[in-house]
């Protein structure tokens, strides 16, 4: 690609991917939890940084090196592995893009009603977005930018907002409470550490379209690190607002916290600010996503660890074919799952999603290591901290999602067989 994007397009990337749909229903889900939530998103955010700079160091070793943990695990492990991070990779990424069509449906139901009462036009809008996401990633990779530098924006300031004011609304005495529910306190903050990650997930996003972005060498490892610190900030100091206003019981019932919050701050007009910050993030995500969705099967195609149709590409340099086919996918799963218990289905997907994205984690890490010089101590100590922490949070997903998720890896198997005996050159 002649045309590429830079630092700020780079970290609303990031940014952009790692806020989507999922910040905005985790404080519900762990309003039990309370004070032990901020240990959680603690403990993430640490585990989050230690990957962001495993993957700045492997984009420094590495530059102008597109698919980001499957260029990298390809180049460190060979064929096969690199054939089944690409593969679990982007089983992750259309199943997470069909979860978010299903949660900006319900974020937009705050101002239309409308769509929610009707299953049909409910699956009609969802289906929209998709493809409307789909179309723009047509386009050369400076409108791409451009759009995710926009709903970035859109969602941080809403949520910056939150924090400002609502920090005056704050009720400290319910803010750290730490109702632990064993003698032990590991069950508790392993299970709100893995809930918290998710939200981390897409620090990488950046490595992914490495020959797009100018000096990735140096570009990829500085948005990586700023997006992860300021997607942090925002989480920690928003999940402190919002249970320090609304008590848990109320809070464990909400389907839109952020909303909520902001009712009880400002009424009906902060109510409809936060609800569009969390359409804004849905719309962004969905953006970002779809990038990365035709980039990793590009990059595996380039190799010929995935069909060629993976690799085409229109005047704009876009790999249109493999994005149009995994947004089919995409479209199929939302059809799919399209039921009375939406968040249900969201959450499970989003579970399955970050499971699947794990075993390219753990590769990148393996990769790095390998890297690395053994006299490096502290590159040594990283990858080994950063590989016990995403072993940790598979622990944390339940057997199971690691059951499923193992299943739907294994396929990848007769995949690459399939493949080799089609003349593909593996």
């Amino acid at each position: 690609m002649t045309k590429k994007i830079g630092f700020w397009p780079s970290v609303a990337l990031v940014t952009g991917n790692m806020i989507g749909a999922g910040i905005f229903l985790l404080p519900a889900t762990m309003a039990s939890y309370q004070g032990i939530g901020i240990i959680g998103w603690i403990i993430a955010s640490i585990g989050a940084f230690m990957l962001a700079l495993v993957f700045g160091h492997l984009s420094k070793l590495y530059p102008n090196t597109n698919g980001g943990p499957y260029a990298y695990t390809k180049i460190a492990l060979g064929d096969f592995a690199g054939f089944l991070v690409a593969w679990g990779y982007w089983i992750s990424i259309w199943c997470t893009n069909a979860a978010i069509a299903v949660a900006l449906v319900g974020y937009l139901g705050a101002f239309f009603p409308e769509l929610t009462a009707s299953a049909a036009l409910s699956s009609f809008t969802g289906l929209f977005f998709i493809w409307f996401f789909t179309w723009i990633n047509s386009k050369d990779i400076k409108t791409i930018g451009a759009v995710q530098v926009a709903t970035t924006v859109l969602k941080v300031v809403p949520i910056a907002f939150l924090i400002l004011v609502g920090v005056f609304y704050v009720d400290f005495s319910k803010v750290f409470v730490f109702p632990f529910t064993s003698g032990s306190i590991v069950p508790d903050i392993t299970a709100v550490t893995t809930l918290t990650f998710f939200a981390f997930l897409g620090m990488e996003s950046a490595t992914v379209p490495s020959n797009s972005i100018t000096s990735p060498e140096t570009t990829i490892p500085k948005a990586t690190l700023v997006g992860t610190l300021l997607t942090t900030v925002l989480y920690l100091f928003s999940f402190i607002v919002i249970i320090g206003v609304i008590p848990p019981e109320t809070l464990a019932q909400s389907t839109a916290p952020f909303a909520d919050t902001a009712y009880k701050i400002w009424g009906v007009t902060g109510k409809y600010l936060v609800a569009f910050g969390a359409v804004a993030s849905t719309m962004g995500a969905l953006n970002g996503w779809i990038l990365l969705q035709g980039q990793i099967p590009a990059a595996a195609a380039a190799d010929k660890l995935f069909p060629k149709l993976f690799n085409k590409t229109n005047t704009n340099g876009s790999p249109i074919l493999g994005i149009v086919l995994s947004s089919i996918l995409a479209t199929l799963l939302m059809l799919s799952n399209y039921s009375k218990t939406l968040v249900e289905a969201f959450t499970y997907m989003m579970k399955l999603s970050t499971l699947t994205v794990l075993l390219p984690y753990l590769f990148s890490i393996a990769a790095f290591a390998l890297a690395i010089k053994k006299t490096n101590i502290k590159s040594m100590v990283l990858a080994c901290l950063a590989f016990l922490f995403s072993l940790w949070i598979i622990i944390g997903c339940g057997a199971e999602i690691v059951f499923l998720g193992f299943l739907l890896l294994l396929l990848g198997i007769p995949a690459y067989v399939y493949l080799k005996n089609s003349n593909e050159k593996l």
